[in-house]
């Protein structure tokens, strides 16, 4: 389990965007799961700054991840 980041906003009730580390950049379409390995959603976007990153994550469901919350990719 890799941490990608953790959550800065939640755009209306499907989209997350998350702050990456620049050295761990997620690839595209990678599923994203929280601390408790529940799936969250797949990564759809990696956008902004080379030094800081975000990544749009599209979740399967409605979002209920709180901002600040960190985040992992499964493997």
């Amino acid at each position: 389990m890799k941490a990608i980041g953790n959550v800065v906003h939640t755009v209306g009730t499907r989209l997350l965007v998350i702050r990456c580390d620049p050295a761990q950049l997620p690839r595209m379409y990678s599923e994203i799961v929280d601390r408790r390995m529940k799936a969250v959603g797949k990564v759809v976007d990696v956008f902004g700054n080379v030094a800081a990153p975000y990544a749009a994550v599209l979740c399967k469901a409605e979002c209920r991840v709180a901002a600040g919350e960190r985040l992992f990719v499964s493997r």
